[in-house]
């Protein structure tokens, strides 16, 4: 079937089934151009939670899936590819948490929601990079807390809070693969360019040290600030699929990536074939037990409550 076939097929079958697509902006453009939302893990929480539809399609990664099926267990929670996980979310296991609650009864734990759901039930409040920083802000200042599992994003938390976490040494691989020395290269072929670099990147405090200036930012920040900048051209510190949402949303001014090969393979997994065949076939129902759920719900809507 051609690309043109699929499109009109995923459009009918989601109004046969009553269906909502949501993508995460890591997807290839034509998994986002499908999409009813796209946007980063806090906005499609918040999609996920308002929607009407009877039916979600999140093309995204497992943990994602999980989140929204959570949120809304009175819906059909979909995932076009159940081998779309996470390196960041298998870094850690409910053990690694329950260890630390043991040694640390009065501590707080604040899941980034880049976790498995058994991680997020064990958790006092789940976050995203969007809203991270505003939410550790608000935590009781006499109660450790132990930030998991990006260690990255850990540590511009506590830089911006200026509060001391303990911190899980978790790590995205693409993110992590982001290092000082793709910057330089950057700095000096756009020395006059804006850039936008996620919390999770393992340059983190040396891009700082080189870009003074660099603005750190959710997926979503990035493509907010670049709307509304003046500037006309951005380097851009994150998995690439964020480039085509930029260049859509933000017409006329440049994006270039600090590490063009900076590639999810997971995010990738989703194909505009497998979403199709998902509406088909009903594949494949993400679900979560009540028990896991309805701790994680708790930490979850506190999340989305946020920011």
């Amino acid at each position: 079937m051609e690309k043109e076939a699929f499109i009109q097929e995923v459009r009918r079958l989601k109004a046969e089934r009553q269906a909502v697509i949501l993508a995460h902006s890591y997807q290839l453009p034509e998994v986002q151009e499908v999409a009813d939302f796209v946007g980063d893990s806090l906005g499609l929480a918040r999609e996920a939670q308002r929607t009407r539809a009877k039916v979600i399609v999140f093309c995204g990664v497992h943990f994602m899936a999980e989140t929204a099926a959570i949120l809304n267990p009175e819906k059909t929670v979909l995932l076009p590819d159940l081998e779309a996980g996470c390196s960041l979310a298998d870094s850690i296991r409910p053990e690694d948490v329950l260890a630390w609650k043991a040694k640390h009864p009065d501590g707080l734990v604040v899941a980034y929601v880049n976790t498995k759901a058994e991680v997020k039930a064990l958790a006092d409040v789940c976050v995203t990079s969007a809203n991270a920083v505003e939410v550790v802000s608000r935590l009781p200042q006499d109660r450790p807390i132990y930030f998991v599992p990006d260690m990255f994003l850990g540590a511009h938390v506590a830089r911006m809070t200026g509060r001391k976490l303990d911190l899980f040494p978790g790590e995205c691989h693409v993110h992590a693969g982001i290092r000082e020395e793709h910057l330089k290269a950057l700095l000096e072929t756009h020395p006059d360019a804006e850039f936008l670099i996620h919390p999770e990147c393992g340059c983190g405090t040396g891009c700082l040290y080189l870009k003074p200036d660099a603005k750190m930012l959710s997926t979503e920040g990035m493509v907010r600030y670049a709307k509304a900048a003046e500037r006309r051209t951005f380097v851009v510190a994150t998995e690439v699929g964020i480039l085509h949402r930029l260049e859509k949303e933000a017409p006329g001014k440049a994006f270039f990536p600090v590490k063009p090969d900076a590639v999810c393979e997971y995010m990738k997994r989703i194909t505009l074939e497998k979403v199709y065949l998902s509406l088909k076939e009903m594949r494949h129902v993400v679900r979560v037990p009540e028990e896991v759920a309805r701790k994680a719900r708790r930490a979850l809507e506190a999340m989305v409550a946020v920011g």
